[in-house]
């Protein structure tokens, strides 16, 4: 009886033992399952970018803002409208108060900040290490979209892929024969080299080349909507942010490797920036806080 009892408790705890070790088995073959997906970095793979990090949570929603306060703004042409809607707003809300709004080019704003001549520039590209050591803090304000459009009457119904692009504005493709249609002249309008909508596309798209100077590429004088827009005609094609196009009428944003601008997964998309200099003003600190209240980002989003 001693026996058998004592044969009856070993089975217990070999039976109990081989069920860990098949729980065991399963959770390491699970495991290998998962992780097998995942393809690890290697010393030759490309690093993923930082998170972009701000200090934007030091500025809060100023409760009153003293009569007779000025602030000064250096505008992108790409955010005029948002720069133009959050001014109307913030003088809105607090009477007595001035927010003036100029139009530069992002290197001349950027300039004009460090020289004390204004309070904010707001850019539309990122800050250079230099312009960094220089005390200048950039904060994230938007995203936007950066379209190829092309004049309403032009008979291209096609998409375009990234490449061709690319080739486009390198002058390597001077024909609307991607369409397969009828022959004709590729006229390239490209914004001026002070432009930081040109700037952000040369970066984003032409991967820091710089556009080409074929006669088929003209390159307009004013970093004006209009003046691009108004030369696309029946045979051009050129880059403008959606902002700028919101509400076409003469023009047709073209598909991109068969994503629309909706599309999340559309490639041309570029940020817009407010930039300061540090220790921030009492304007900065005012204004920034409207920005990044509940009021402020309604403002941005109602824009896009």
């Amino acid at each position: 009886m001693f026996f058998l009892i004592t044969l009856g408790i070993l089975g217990g705890v070999y039976w109990r033992f081989i069920q860990k070790i098949g729980v065991t088995r399963r959770i390491i073959l699970f495991r290998m399952t998962i992780f097998s997906k995942n393809k690890a970095i290697t010393s030759g793979s490309p690093l993923p970018p930082p998170p972009f990090l701000t200090d934007s949570g030091t500025f809060s929603f100023p409760k009153k803002v003293p009569p007779g306060t000025l602030i000064r703004i250096s505008s992108s042409i790409a955010m005029v409208l948002l720069n133009q809607a959050l001014k109307n707003s913030f003088e809105q809300q607090f009477p007595e108060t001035q927010v003036i709004v100029n139009t530069q080019a992002s290197d001349e704003s950027i300039d004009l900040l460090l020289k004390g001549s204004i309070d904010i520039a707001a850019i539309s590209r990122h800050l250079t290490s230099h312009e960094e050591s220089q005390g200048l803090t950039a904060l994230l304000i938007d995203k936007n979209v950066l379209a190829m459009v092309i004049g309403a009457q032009n008979y291209f119904r096609d998409e375009l892929k990234e490449a061709q692009v690319v080739d486009i504005f390198q002058g390597k493709i001077i024909n609307w024969l991607i369409s397969k249609r009828s022959p004709g002249a590729t006229q390239v309008i490209n914004h001026p080299s002070a432009s930081s909508t040109r700037h952000i596309f040369e970066q984003l798209i032409l991967k820091g080349r710089n556009c080409s100077n074929t006669p088929n590429i003209t390159t307009t004088t004013q970093e004006t909507t209009t003046s691009v827009l108004q030369n696309l005609g029946t045979d051009g094609i050129s880059h403008e942010t959606y902002l700028q196009i919101k509400n076409p009428q003469a023009v047709r944003a073209v598909p991109t490797d068969y994503h629309t601008l909706e599309v999340p997964k559309y490639p041309y998309r570029r940020s817009f920036y407010y930039v300061y200099r540090k220790p921030s003003s009492e304007a900065v600190k005012i204004f920034l806080g409207y920005v990044f209240s509940p009021m402020g980002e309604k403002i941005i989003s109602d824009i896009q």
